[in-house]
């Protein structure tokens, strides 16, 4: 589905002692969320679009998920209702109201149940009259257009901390207009909520999004991603030349992981989550936890690819090499370190070599070749000689001696 807390200041979403109570007490502790570094956690959309399974159970069980897989304590710590949270009309007031078949304990209740836990409560708009997804007459849930004080402050009443906003039903408002009208009125809340476009990549919102007056912290570079190679392959190619608009507090958006949903091989996904990755993206889980087998789950959980994604250095990593279907992505890492990703686009398996001078690094220096999927070490310099696989990407976190 199309996706998005200020860079004018680059604040913390959210700090609070927490109770985490899913499977018994644990201690108190407190959990901050920035957008210094891409956002991590789960959205819906991928999984379950506006299907009678969404509802509150649902994003309860996923939020206990993420806890006992392990995955909270990786990082993920966004949990984002998408399109159909809402009501199909406003209440008698014109104010939002909750889909009370999926959600009958309210949103409120269920944001403070996430909040419990120690994750971050998002929620789901677009910069239009309605939403994406059709309903009555055709047209989409009440959107925010006309409506963003009044919505603004709705999101902030049930304690959303994060906003994902469209660009379904504009009207034919410019784009930068209608979200400027959004940005200034969460500012005016008062309460830090994490801002994130998705209006696809169609305005080139990496080239004004970061305007104070707007304040996103994520935009979407691309159109909404389906759970198969060529999808993926497609977007991971439009959004990789984008390197030079993403830094701390804005970060390009290639649209959500599809891993663990069923369309592509386990090779494929380990692709995909390599590439977003090292582009710096955000990693929000599209798959319902509940139901993940444990390949997908492994490749989740795989820290060191994690790391990458969130090195506070915040530098979305550049291709040096584009030929014959093999790409070479190259990112500086905070401690001086560089990873690296070699992803063979091809159906057929190629040898591949990489220079130490492709990758800006003494020829005649020693390395350490961390490999983040093998999980091993070995010595080098610097340079990379492989077979790889069709679809396959290979990833090094490399360091010098």
């Amino acid at each position: 589905m199309k996706a998005t807390l200020s860079t004018m200041v680059r604040m913390a979403l959210l700090s609070a002692c927490v109770f985490a109570t899913a499977a018994g007490a644990e201690e108190a502790k407190k959990v901050e969320f920035n957008a210094d570094t891409p956002q991590m956690g789960f959205n819906n959309w991928n999984s379950t679009h506006c299907r009678d399974e969404f509802n509150e159970d649902m994003i309860r069980g996923v939020a206990d998920k993420l806890i006992s897989s392990g995955l909270r304590d990786a990082g993920y710590r966004h949990i984002n209702l998408d399109d159909c949270w809402a009501d199909w009309k406003r209440d008698k007031n014109g104010n939002l109201q909750p889909n009370l078949k999926r959600f009958p304990h309210g949103i409120k209740a269920l944001a403070d149940y996430v909040h419990e836990r120690g994750f971050a409560f998002g929620l789901y708009s677009s910069a239009g009259t309605n939403t994406c997804e059709p309903h009555q007459a055709n047209r989409g849930f009440p959107g925010g257009l006309g409506h963003e004080k009044q919505d603004a402050a709705y999101f902030a009443s049930v304690g959303a901390d994060y906003l994902k906003y469209d660009n379904c039903n504009n009207q034919k408002v410019p784009a930068k207009e209608r979200y400027k009208a959004m940005g200034e009125a969460l500012r005016a809340t008062g309460k830090p909520i994490f801002y994130s476009l998705c209006e696809w990549g169609e305005n080139k919102a990496w080239l004004w999004a970061t305007d104070p007056a707007v304040g996103a912290s994520s935009w979407r570079t691309t159109g909404d991603i389906s759970d198969n190679y060529a999808s993926m392959l497609k977007i991971f190619k439009e959004n990789v030349v984008l390197d030079a608009y993403a830094g701390p507090g804005h970060w390009n958006d290639p649209d959500m992981l599809e891993v663990g949903n069923g369309g592509m091989t386990d090779v494929e996904y380990r692709s995909h989550f390599s590439l977003w990755s090292i582009m710096a993206a955000p990693l929000l889980i599209g798959t319902d936890l509940r139901k993940i087998k444990p390949d997908a789950l492994e490749i989740l959980l795989n820290k060191e690819v994690i790391a990458v994604d969130q090195d506070p250095l915040g530098v979305q990593g550049k291709r040096v090499r584009d030929t014959n279907g093999v790409h070479v992505i190259v990112k500086p890492l905070k401690d001086g370190s560089r990873a690296v990703a070699v992803f063979n686009e091809a159906d057929a398996a190629q040898d591949v070599a990489v220079s130490a001078k492709e990758l800006g690094l003494q020829a005649s220096a020693k390395y350490r070749m961390r490999d983040l999927w093998k999980h091993s070490d070995a010595q080098g310099d610097g340079s990379i000689k492989l077979r790889l696989e069709p679809h396959a990407t290979v990833m090094y976190r490399i360091s010098a001696q």
